[in-house]
C-alpha cells in the first residue's frame, strides 16, 4: 500500500516556514513541496530562483530569520566590491548565497532542467522532502502598475513595491507544463496544503500552470490553506498594499474570497476569529489558531493544525 502524501504549494518566506513545520511532523516520503518560479530571473549572469531558495534554506535550517530571506551569517564582500566598481547592487546576493546561484546556473547551462538542479541543491543542503519547481518552462511575473508594466523583481526589490499595484500577468505560462515532480505529486496527493504565501504573486502562478488548478478540483483529498493575513495585515511583505490597490479586501476573508472554491478548509489566526463565519459561508471549514511562526515549535504546531484540518475533511485520517 502506498504511503500517504501531502503536497504543499509554497513561495517565499511564509511558504518556507510552513514547509519547515510540515517537514518536522511528516516523514520525508510523505511530503512534497511545489514552489513558485515566476519570480526567477537572471542577475549578474546567474539564474536566481528566490522562492526555491527560500524554501530550501528554510528546510535546511540555514535561512536568516532576521532579514527573512537569504542565509544566516551571510557576508557581503562581493556586493561591496561590485558597488565600488560601479556594478548593479540593487538586488543583493550574499557571498554564500552566490554559491547556490553559481551551481544552479552551471547545471542549467549543462542542459539539465530546473527540477534536476533543484534536486541536486536539495541533496547537497541535506533537504530530505522532495522540492520541485512548479514548471521547468520559463514563466515570468509582470506586474501591472501606474508606472506601466514592470518585471517582478524591479517592482518588488528595486522599487520596493512603491508603484500602485494593478494586477499581474504570468508571461509564458500558457506554454508551460507542470514539472514531472508536480505532476506525480498531484496524482498521488491525499491532501494539498496551500502555505501562507502571497496568493497574488506566489500561489497564483502555480495555479496558472495549465492543468494544476484542474488537478486541485479533481483531487481525491481536501485542499487546506493557511491565511497569510492576520488582523488585516500581511504577516510578511506587501500583500495588504497589493490587495487594497487591486480592489480586494485586505483580510483573511479577502484572501478566502480570492481563492474561492479551490479551498475546502482554512486555518486563520485568532485575531481574525470574527471573520470565521463569513469564511465558512463560502463553503469552507475554518480552524481558528495562532498562525504566527517565530520558532520551530510554532512552525511544527501550525503544521499540525493544518494536518488536523486535513484529517477532519478527509474520508480517512491523514497523519
Amino acid at each position: 500500500m502506498s504511503r500517504r502524501l501531502i503536497l504543499a504549494l509554497a513561495g517565499g518566506v511564509g511558504g518556507g516556514k510552513l514547509a519547515r513545520g510540515l517537514s518536522a511532523v511528516l516523514p520525508p516520503d510523505q511530503l512534497a513541496i511545489a514552489v513558485n518560479t515566476a519570480d526567477d530571473f537572471v542577475h549578474l549572469g546567474l539564474h536566481v530562483s528566490p522562492d526555491i531558495d527560500s524554501v530550501l534554506y528554510a528546510l535546511a535550517d540555514l535561512n536568516d530569520p532576521e532579514r527573512g530571506w537569504g542565509l544566516a551569517g551571510e557576508t557581503w564582500n562581493v556586493m561591496t566590491a561590485l558597488e565600488r566598481l560601479g556594478g548593479e547592487t540593487w538586488f543583493k546576493l550574499g557571498d554564500r548565497d552566490l554559491a547556490t546561484h553559481i551551481l544552479r546556473t552551471r547545471e542549467l547551462d549543462a542542459g539539465r532542467s530546473l527540477s534536476e538542479a533543484t534536486a541536486l541543491l536539495a541533496q547537497r543542503l541535506g533537504v530530505a522532502p522532495e522540492v520541485m519547481p512548479m514548471t521547468d518552462n520559463p514563466v515570468r511575473s509582470v506586474v501591472q502598475t501606474d508606472q506601466g508594466p514592470l518585471d517582478f523583481q524591479d517592482y518588488f526589490v528595486r522599487l520596493q513595491c512603491r508603484p500602485v499595484f494593478q494586477g499581474v500577468t504570468f508571461d509564458g505560462v500558457q506554454h508551460a507544463k507542470p514539472s514531472e515532480g508536480l505532476r506525480r505529486a498531484l496524482d498521488r496527493a491525499d491532501a494539498i496544503v496551500i502555505t501562507p504565501s502571497n496568493p497574488l504573486v506566489s500561489i497564483d502562478p502555480i495555479l496558472a500552470v495549465p492543468g494544476v488548478a484542474q488537478a486541485l478540483r479533481r483531487s481525491r483529498g481536501p485542499v487546506v490553506a493557511v491565511s497569510p493575513m492576520v488582523g488585516g495585515q500581511a504577516v510578511k511583505g506587501p500583500l495588504g498594499k497589493m490587495m487594497a490597490e487591486r480592489g480586494l479586501e485586505p483580510s483573511a476573508l479577502g484572501v478566502a474570497r480570492h481563492y474561492g472554491n479551490r479551498v475546502d478548509g482554512w486555518v486563520i489566526d485568532n485575531l481574525d476569529r470574527a471573520l470565521g463565519s463569513a469564511i465558512e459561508a463560502l463553503g469552507c471549514r475554518v480552524f481558528v489558531r495562532d498562525t504566527i511562526m517565530r520558532t520551530l515549535d510554532d512552525k511544527r504546531r501550525l503544521a499540525q493544525d493544518a494536518l488536523a484540518l486535513v484529517s477532519e475533511l478527509s474520508p480517512a485520517p491523514v497523519s
